[in-house]
C-alpha cells in the first residue's frame, strides 16, 4: 500500500471556492482544492501555504484547521495500481495578495473562483466535497461521512 500525507486549502470567498483545474499528464482532467503532498519534515500548516502559493499564486494566510478525512483507495481506482492511502488535513485559508495564476511545470492549468452551488456539476476530486463539508459544518470532531466516489466524483 502507497501512503501519502497531504495539506488543502479552503478558500471561500463572497459564495465562490477556489478550485484548481488538474491536468495530469496521465489520468483525467478534474477540479480539485489547492493543496498537496507534505514534504518530508515540512509541517502541513506551512505545507498548505507553499501549494496555494506554488499552484495559484496566491499569497495565503491559514485562519484556522477544519479537519483531517482519511480514505483508502483501492487498487483498482489508484493511479499506480495498488492500494493507496490520503491522509488529508483540510484548512480554512484566506488570500492575502498575489496574481492568480496557472502551475509553472506544474498539473494545474488554471485556478478560478467556481460559486458554491456550481461546484456539483464539475468533474471534482472527492477531496472538494470533504472541504466544502468541513468549511460549512464546522465539526467540533473535525470529521465528516465520507464522499460517495462514482459519476462526477473520483478519488
Amino acid at each position: 500500500m502507497s501512503f501519502r500525507l497531504a495539506a488543502y486549502a479552503v478558500c471561500i470567498e463572497d459564495e465562490r471556492v477556489l478550485l484548481a483545474h488538474c491536468v495530469p499528464p496521465a489520468g483525467d482532467a478534474h477540479w480539485t482544492l489547492p493543496g498537496g503532498k507534505v514534504e518530508h519534515t515540512e509541517d502541513p500548516f506551512d505545507a498548505v501555504i507553499r501549494e496555494v502559493a506554488e499552484e495559484t499564486g496566491y499569497d495565503a494566510l491559514v485562519e484556522r484547521l477544519l479537519g483531517v478525512d482519511s480514505r483508502v483507495v483501492p487498487a483498482a481506482a489508484a493511479l499506480l495500481g495498488i492500494e493507496h492511502q490520503n491522509v488529508g488535513i483540510f484548512y480554512r485559508v484566506r488570500v492575502t495578495g498575489g496574481t492568480l495564476r496557472p502551475e509553472v511545470n506544474g498539473d494545474v492549468a488554471e485556478s478560478v473562483w467556481t460559486p458554491i452551488p456550481d461546484v456539483a456539476r464539475l468533474r471534482r476530486s472527492s477531496l472538494v466535497d470533504v472541504g466544502l463539508a468541513l468549511a460549512q459544518t464546522l465539526p467540533a470532531t473535525g470529521h465528516v461521512a465520507r464522499v460517495p466516489v462514482g459519476g462526477l466524483i473520483q478519488h
